[in-house]
């Protein structure tokens, strides 16, 4: 498939980051970028980000009470020590 350069403008914090993610999954900027938006348009971002807040929902109680537990606070709706 023939390829076309495209220009933007963004911010150095931005075009560092793309950088160092597009490093990490061993691909050039370009490749990176042209994946984020494959993956906008075909909506696999916004299914994963569905299922990522529903899962959130489903298990926020559980997140909410590790977070207690290693700050050293008895977890909101907490009767107390549990039995071992």
């Amino acid at each position: 498939m023939a390829k076309t350069q495209l220009g933007a403008r963004v911010d150095e914090d931005v075009a560092e980051l793309a950088r160092k993610r597009a490093a990490d999954l061993g691909l050039s900027v370009g490749d990176y970028l042209a994946r984020l938006v494959q993956e906008d348009a075909s909506g696999l971002r916004a299914r994963a980000l569905d299922a990522a807040a529903r899962f959130l929902a489903e298990h926020q109680a559980i997140f909410d009470e590790a977070e207690a537990e290693a700050d050293g606070r008895r977890p909101e709706g907490s009767r107390g020590a549990r039995a071992a």
